[in-house]
């Protein structure tokens, strides 16, 4: 890691692709029950486009099963008709580029659980042509498919598991491993065909959560081919963490997994209400608010640090990055050029039906 900066922050921001590997972008959606109605404004479209986001993650589902996450596709369907000034759906890196060309942000649609399958594995090659191309093993309790990182017991990857997987590797969607159990997400890495990736987490050598990886599954994803995002939300970050411990965090990260294997995905959400936070991390299993990244006595959504309050505040990262002291090359890879690379190779170039 040898730091080279040529140009002026900014001007070197603007140039590159920038990927936000995992934000969840007001999803909390499956209460209204209109699916032509939204809770995701156009101020959250626009700090996307004045940070330079050229591709962004949203999850379109945590809890819901096929006919509720179907309601939110129709959703984003009305944001791309009435936004399409400022976004695009994506399926392909060349949906990706074409969003950069012209200065856009592509969103790729995924889900944070495995729950709209339901049981059904055609139901996975029906997502994906409706545009789904990430998909998270489990979320906060264990599925049909695998254990969560909360669970006492982590079983491992189910038989069903071990369909879907196969599935979504013929298909083109990829695995994440986020909010996984340990022995899930190293049976996912052992048993796909493709790269494997952990879209919004943090190793576990910076902070000690449920949420974060180890040192061997960083390895694990690394050796597969796969990526980590890495999150700028603060339950997942040592209390009042600064702009140059995270990117202090992101060396290590490139110690124990290699320049190719790290990315970013902040996790962000905006505007969220204490009540909000509690139904996406609980949904309708538990009446305890004492489960996900929250706890009784912290329930609400986080803010966001000041140093990344929103989306628009990207090209801090990139700014950050280059002060720590990596290459502008080593830079370009972490701020999107890897997440480009599985892209490439998981979706296609073209992408696939």
């Amino acid at each position: 890691m040898e730091g080279g900066m040529t140009t002026d922050p900014q001007v070197f921001h603007d140039g590159l692709i920038v990927v936000d590997g995992c934000t969840v972008c007001n999803h909390f959606q499956c209460s209204y029950a209109d699916p032509q109605v939204y809770n995701v404004t156009r101020k959250y479209f626009q700090q996307w486009v004045d940070g330079g986001v050229t591709m962004a993650h949203v999850t379109v589902a945590t809890w819901e099963d096929a006919r509720e996450t179907l309601n939110n596709i129709t959703r984003w369907n009305r944001v791309f008709r009435d936004h399409g000034d400022l976004v695009l759906l994506a399926t392909s890196a060349a949906d990706i580029r074409r969003a950069k060309a012209e200065g856009k942000t592509a969103v790729v649609m995924g889900f944070q659980n495995a729950s709209p399958f339901e049981t059904d594995l055609g139901l996975v090659e029906v997502f994906h042509k409706l545009g789904v191309r990430f998909a998270q093993t489990t979320y906060n309790i264990q599925n049909h498919l695998g254990g969560s990182c909360y669970d006492p017991v982590d079983g491992g990857l189910t038989r069903f598991g071990t369909f879907v997987l196969g599935e979504m590797n013929r298909l083109g969607m990829v695995m994440d491993v986020s909010h996984v159990g340990e022995r899930t997400a190293l049976d996912c890495i052992e048993q796909s065909s493709a790269p494997v990736v952990a879209t919004h987490a943090n190793p576990l050598l910076f902070f000690e959560h449920k949420r974060n990886k180890s040192d061997d599954l960083l390895r694990a994803l690394a050796g597969c081919g796969g990526m980590i995002g890495l999150a700028t939300y603060p339950a997942l970050c040592p209390k009042d963490t600064a702009l140059k411990d995270w990117c202090t965090m992101v060396a290590r990260t490139v110690d124990i997994m290699g320049i190719d294997h790290v990315g970013i995905g902040t996790d962000y959400a905006d505007g969220w209400t204490t009540e909000d936070a509690m139904t996406i991390n609980m949904w309708r299993w538990s009446h305890e608010a004492d489960y996900g990244a929250h706890t009784k006595d912290n329930p609400g959504w986080d803010s966001m640090p000041d140093w990344w309050p929103s989306p628009a505040a990207f090209s801090n990262l990139t700014a950050g990055l280059l002060d720590h002291g990596f290459a502008e090359d080593e830079v370009a890879a972490i701020m999107g050029g890897n997440w480009m690379r599985i892209v490439g190779t998981c979706f296609g170039s073209e992408g696939r039906t």
